[in-house]
C-alpha cells in the first residue's frame, strides 16, 4: 500500500513540476501555516511567483486548503494569502508538499516576484 502512494504521490510530482509556470528560486524561510484544524511551522526551501515549497516530513493531503503567513527577507510586514496543496512528494532530500497561492493580493505579489527575479539574478 504505501509503494502505492510513493508512486502515485511521485506521478502526482511529476505531474505538477511539467505543468509549473516558472522555475523555483532558493529560499528557507520559516513558514507558519494552518488548515481548519491544526497549526504548523516549518521552513520552506524554495518560492516561485505562484507557490513555494514547505518542507515536512508530515504533508497536508492534496487539495487541502491552508492559510500562509511568512516574511520575505528585507520587508518588514509578514505575508498572510491561502494557498492549497498541489503535490507531495520529496524534491532533491527534502520531503514535503508544493503550495500554490491562492489569493495573493497585489502588493503581496510584487514582494514576492520581486524577491524571485532578484534570487534567480543571485541578489536575494
Amino acid at each position: 500500500m504505501a509503494e502505492n502512494a510513493s508512486a502515485l504521490a511521485g506521478s502526482e510530482r511529476e505531474v505538477h513540476i511539467e505543468q509549473r509556470r516558472s522555475e523555483r528560486a532558493p529560499l528557507d524561510i520559516r513558514v507558519e501555516y494552518s488548515t481548519v484544524d491544526a497549526l504548523f511551522s516549518d521552513f520552506s526551501r524554495n518560492i516561485n511567483e505562484g507557490g513555494l515549497f514547505i518542507e515536512t516530513g508530515d504533508p497536508c493531503a492534496i487539495d487541502t486548503v491552508v492559510t500562509l503567513r511568512f516574511q520575505l527577507p528585507g520587508v518588514s510586514d509578514p505575508i498572510e494569502t491561502r494557498g492549497r496543496v498541489v503535490w507531495v512528494g520529496e524534491e532533491g532530500d527534502a520531503r514535503g508538499m508544493g503550495v500554490e497561492f491562492e489569493d495573493l493580493d497585489a502588493a503581496a505579489r510584487a514582494r514576492i516576484n520581486g524577491l524571485v527575479r532578484g534570487l534567480r539574478e543571485g541578489r536575494g
